[in-house]
């Protein structure tokens, strides 16, 4: 004679959806659908449930901690790099008489959709240019006090 306890029998509801994935799943393992449940239910209420389900949070959160920093990084590096465009372009473009100030507004929608168009170009296919910048520069070229590359 065996020395097995008896097991308690308790009926359960199940959405359908989930009664077909426990259906299929003993089926696959070739294991009574009582067994993956009680199995289930042991998981569940198991004191190293709680702390799985911490570290799974916790390492998803790290990953997003990851890509928070990376959006910033590249934020930052856009910003700066508009920053010192501007300061450039500034300090280095000289204003133009009342008819060239004409002709160049006339010629600006053109470049502007060029430009568009290559930076379209540039994003579809990449690199990037925060993929050509190492993360590790600590120091760039000496900018004189208006932001504008030294000479």
């Amino acid at each position: 004679m065996t020395n097995r306890k008896k097991k308690a029998q308790i009926s359960v509801y199940l959405d359908q959806a989930i009664m077909a994935m426990l259906a299929d799943y003993a089926a696959r393992r070739d294991q009574s659908q009582s067994m993956i449940a009680e199995a289930a239910i042991a998981s569940f209420l198991s004191p190293d449930a709680d702390e799985r389900r911490e570290a799974a949070i916790a390492k998803r959160l790290d990953q997003v901690d990851r890509r928070l920093a990376r959006q910033e990084r590249d934020v930052g590096i856009a910003v700066e790099t508009l920053a010192v465009f501007v300061r450039f372009w500034l300090a280095t473009t000289p204003a133009l008489p009342e008819p060239a100030a004409q002709a160049a507004r006339a010629k600006a929608a053109e470049r502007y959709d060029a430009f568009l168009s290559a930076l379209g170009r540039r994003l579809a296919k990449g690199p990037k240019l925060r993929q050509e910048i190492s993360e590790d520069v600590e120091t760039g070229p000496d900018l004189n006090q208006s932001g504008v590359p030294g000479r």
